[in-house]
């Protein structure tokens, strides 16, 4: 028989996935258990994580010598930390909805059906092996660390000048030493050239090293890393306007929304589901509650336009989806009463929504 694929239509345009899978659980539908299976849908719920930079700054030994030796204008003056807001990432991620638990009975006759859940009870799939999410996570650069020690490459008379000016003129002319070496290398006029290719690369390192870390003793250093901070946000039906949902500070990094030594960060998330006026009967609310209690609910989730600012400088803009914005429909359980080729249905877990069904 062929198999027809159904996508169901004006769904999910802007899924970005939790950062980390949760395990599933398969569970058969069973005489012992009355041929019933629960689970939840989730909820909307965006997890707005913060990479943030951290730069330590320690001046040099001789950064008053700077510019008069090595012609440095802007060497470290002063040790310090700052911290900077480097990127940001918005993960729509979906926890169940207490209110939205349901129990879905097949048919006696049905062939053997199943559907898998997550660890939280969250519909995934039924009657298939559900798919490997593809993560998506905030990439964290590597840092940086300063040189070696430099004073490991001071020479004797340097170390017994009597001094700080000439201990900074002598380490000068050392680095400029270190150039012109370098330099006769690249040239092929160096006394003493490296015999082959390996020796030449461990020669230049060194000559690059020393260089380096000599320098840091005028320029001064900064030593980088970087971490993320999240913040949650669950909304409710109604829209969010520029919500604290955290604080930045230069000096202490990111802080909690009510400490008032950091920067705000707000959230807004406005509501774009287009609305549908309806006027219902009693009769047809009744019809559409059996028809919700009969079969497999699912979200229909609404769209919603999220932002989020930071002295006044927009970090992100974006289309997401929100289950507590949409609706709900049902998958009628007769769907599932063929015994020789079961139907099959795949779900976004974090919305709740039909990915595909393929019979």
């Amino acid at each position: 028989m062929m198999k027809v694929k159904y996508i169901v239509p004006a769904l999910i345009l802007t899924i970005t996935v939790g950062a980390s899978a949760q395990k599933t659980t398969r569970v058969n539908a069973t005489k012992a258990n009355d041929y019933g299976v629960i689970y939840s849908l989730p909820k909307t719920s965006f997890e707005i994580t913060l990479l943030v930079k951290k730069s330590t700054f320690r001046k040099g030994e001789f950064y008053p010598y700077a510019q008069r030796y090595l012609g440095i204008e802007k060497p470290v003056t002063e040790d310090k930390t700052v911290y900077t807001l480097e990127d940001i990432s918005i993960i729509n991620k979906g926890i169940p909805d207490k209110n939205n638990s349901f129990m879905v009975a097949f048919r006696p006759k049905a062939s053997e059906p199943f559907v898998y859940l997550r660890e939280d009870g969250i519909i995934v799939s039924i009657n298939a092996n559900p798919e490997p999410e593809v993560l998506q996570e905030l990439k964290i650069p590597q840092g940086t660390a300063p040189s070696v020690n430099p004073r490991n490459y001071l020479s004797q008379e340097t170390l017994m000048a009597g001094s700080t000016a000439r201990q900074a003129e002598l380490v000068a002319r050392q680095i400029f030493g270190l150039r012109s070496s370098r330099t006769d290398i690249l040239a092929g006029e160096a006394e003493n050239m490296p015999p082959d290719g390996n020796a030449y690369k461990v020669v230049m390192e060194e000559i690059n090293l020393q260089e380096k870390a000599l320098t840091e003793l005028f320029a001064g250093t900064e030593q980088t890393e970087y971490f993320t901070h999240s913040y949650t946000v669950i909304p409710d039906e109604s829209d969010i306007d520029r919500r604290v949902i955290g604080r930045f500070s230069e000096k202490l990094g990111t802080v909690d929304a009510d400490n008032l030594a950091g920067e705000p960060i707000y959230l807004s998330l406005v509501n774009k589901t287009p609305k549908v006026e309806m006027q219902l009967s009693d009769r047809d609310l009744k019809r559409l509650e059996n028809k919700l209690s009969d079969g497999i609910v699912y979200n229909v989730p609404g769209k919603a336009a999220l932002s989020v600012e930071f002295k006044n400088r927009t970090l992100a803009n974006k289309e997401v989806d929100v289950a507590q914005y949409g609706s709900q429909d049902v998958l009628v359980r007769r769907m599932f009463d063929n015994g020789k080729q079961p139907i099959k249905v795949y779900f976004y877990p974090e919305l709740g929504a039909i990915r595909q069904i393929i019979q």
